[in-house]
């Protein structure tokens, strides 16, 4: 997964990241008085422009898709000072091969989940941060726990020793506009601040991540404070 990074590509990479930040600086006036990290979503680009842009413009947090990919890429990040953080759809059979190189899962979508990664978590004397998926728009064909049984698989997980429940993470629908998105957005906020404070007791931080690359600025003024970003960083990537 290696390639040339080109000094036009390296501008744009800047450029990028700088309009992004100005943009949540931007949104962050309308926003609910919360912080917001922004993290890089990862899937295709290589190890080397990752590194380019962890080294060069100060962005702490990565995300990768895929259990394979993360592997592939691990040994030629350079992590120092970075956070790597797992943020697709997670098979319990693939959980041992990453749950020493994350900090962060963000797919938590199911008991028998919770369970593999409070087991593997346990073999190594490791608390693993998670971030319970909700599925806003109660889509057939995604993951995450639907909104009407959240606070019950709250409490279904609670028993897990090695899993500390650090927010919630919704990926909205497909939307027309900021209307719509809005919308959804602030739905999961309303259980951000009504629900999971009543069920994780002393949270630390807590955080709630929606928000990608068509929709960052809406969901910042909808209380995000944390958006996973590609195709505005990168550009736009052919996936597999």
């Amino acid at each position: 997964m290696k390639t040339k990074l080109s000094n036009d590509y390296k501008a744009d990479l800047e450029l990028n990241i700088t309009h992004i930040r100005e943009k949540i600086e931007e949104a962050k006036k309308d926003a609910k008085g919360q912080d917001v990290t922004l993290l890089c979503a990862t899937k295709t680009v290589p190890a080397e422009v990752i590194n380019y842009v962890t080294e060069n413009f100060g962005i702490t947090d990565i995300g990768e898709n895929r259990v394979q990919e993360l592997l592939e890429k691990y040994d030629e990040l350079n992590l120092e000072n970075v956070n790597l953080h797992f943020i697709g759809s997670l098979q319990t059979n693939k959980v041992k091969y990453i749950i020493d190189k994350v900090c962060m899962i963000h797919s938590l979508d199911s008991v028998r989940l919770a369970k593999e990664i409070d087991r593997q978590a346990k073999k190594i004397g490791k608390v693993m941060d998670v971030l319970v998926e909700v599925n806003i728009g109660e889509e057939e064909n995604k993951g995450g726990i639907s909104p009407g049984e959240l606070e019950s698989f709250l409490d279904e997980i609670s028993v897990f020793d090695n899993i500390r429940v650090r927010g919630l993470m919704t990926i909205a629908p497909n939307c027309e506009g900021n209307a719509e998105y809005s919308k959804y957005f602030e739905k999961t906020y309303a259980f951000f601040i009504d629900i999971l404070p009543k069920k994780i007791h002393n949270i630390y931080s807590p955080i709630l991540s929606m928000g990608m690359s068509d929709s960052f600025e809406t969901a910042i003024k909808c209380g995000s404070n944390l958006i996973r970003l590609g195709t505005v960083i990168f550009g736009r990537r052919e996936y597999k």
